[in-house]
């Protein structure tokens, strides 16, 4: 191998060699190729099967990376990521349930939905970029910001506990109507396109219009954005590593879109998921205090402790809703 590859392989970048990070971009561009270019080249409709199968694909990926920084990067890392993994895993289950009144805000057919979340997880992933690298600088400036993250995750998880369920109001989205002001949107869906060339009614020229297609895509990058708020400061609780962080972040999402066509129609089963979520914010939150007071907390009781929050959620609510259908 060339002198100046041997460099730019083993030279340091955010704490990593930069071969780590060409192993991690290889993996997620080979991932988006197959999916966009091999399995999904036409718009069509994803049957809750098939959705079923490519999440287990992506999860079963997910964690073999984490396998692999628990070998190469020992236990504490390991133990660090497959936290951080379910964490976001969890918390961007909620997302699911926003992205699903997007698409039906919008009338976005089932065929063109995962061209918008295909292209979505492509902004995901250069947005969360950026936010964990200012996240990484402010702490490795700052380390008090910690505290200020673990104040937020915990004023986060109590506000979870008494949040309306009908909060989200499409029909009077301020971000929406922000959009439709200031860009030209067709009336109607041009088939899987995001922009078309039509004549503008006021001065009759041939002009660049966004369809409803493309006003999705910006709603669900939005959404993402202000998911990550509580994600990213949940993950840096855990460890200020950024290559664990990102790559966590990452294969979660990716692997959550995934599973998207399955749970959007069964969200209505998870009825206490939100206070598991809560619960976890708290406990995450309450863990920088906890290490700075009376010690760092062993990696694989917060694993367990957050494993078993989440799944105590999951359970209970599929308990008691399917003790309702069979009530009712």
């Amino acid at each position: 191998m060339p002198e100046f590859l041997l460099t730019l392989f083993s030279a340091d970048f955010m704490g990593k060699e930069t071969w780590v990070w060409f192993l991690f971009i290889g993996v997620v561009l080979t991932l988006l190729v197959l999916d966009l270019g091999v399995f999904h080249k036409g718009n069509r409709e994803i049957e809750v099967k098939e959705s079923l199968f490519m999440s287990a694909g992506y999860i079963t990926i997910g964690v073999l990376f984490g396998c692999w920084i628990w070998w190469s990067m020992g236990a504490e890392s390991g133990m660090n990521y497959m936290t951080g993994f379910f964490i976001e895993k969890s918390l961007a289950l909620d997302n699911i349930f926003v992205i699903s009144l997007i698409f039906t805000y919008f009338a976005i057919p089932r065929a063109y939905q995962h061209r918008v979340l295909f292209w979505g997880i492509l902004g995901v992933i250069v947005l969360r970029g950026i936010m964990i690298a200012l996240g990484a600088t402010l702490v490795h400036e700052f380390s008090w910001i910690l505290y200020v993250f673990g104040a937020f995750l915990i004023i986060t998880g109590i506000k979870m506990l008494f949040a309306d369920d009908d909060a989200h109001d499409m029909e009077n989205n301020k971000l929406i109507k922000f959009f439709r002001n200031h860009l030209r949107v067709t009336d109607g869906l041009h088939g899987d396109k995001f922009f078309v060339r039509q004549n503008d009614q006021k001065t009759g020229k041939l002009v660049l219009f966004a369809t409803p297609l493309f006003l999705t895509l910006l709603m669900v990058e939005c959404a993402d954005i202000i998911f990550a708020v509580d994600s990213v400061p949940a993950i840096f609780a855990i460890t200020t590593d950024p290559y664990i962080v990102y790559t966590s972040n990452i294969f979660a999402i990716l692997g959550l879109r995934a599973l998207y066509f399955a749970l959007a129609a069964m969200m209505h089963r998870f009825v206490y998921l939100k206070y598991a979520l809560s619960a976890v914010l708290i406990f995450i939150g309450g863990k920088i205090f906890w290490n700075q007071i009376v010690g760092k907390m062993d990696p694989a009781l917060s694993l367990s402790i957050t494993l078993g929050i989440l799944a105590l959620g999951i359970i209970v609510s599929l308990l008691k809703t399917k003790k309702d259908q069979l009530s009712a």
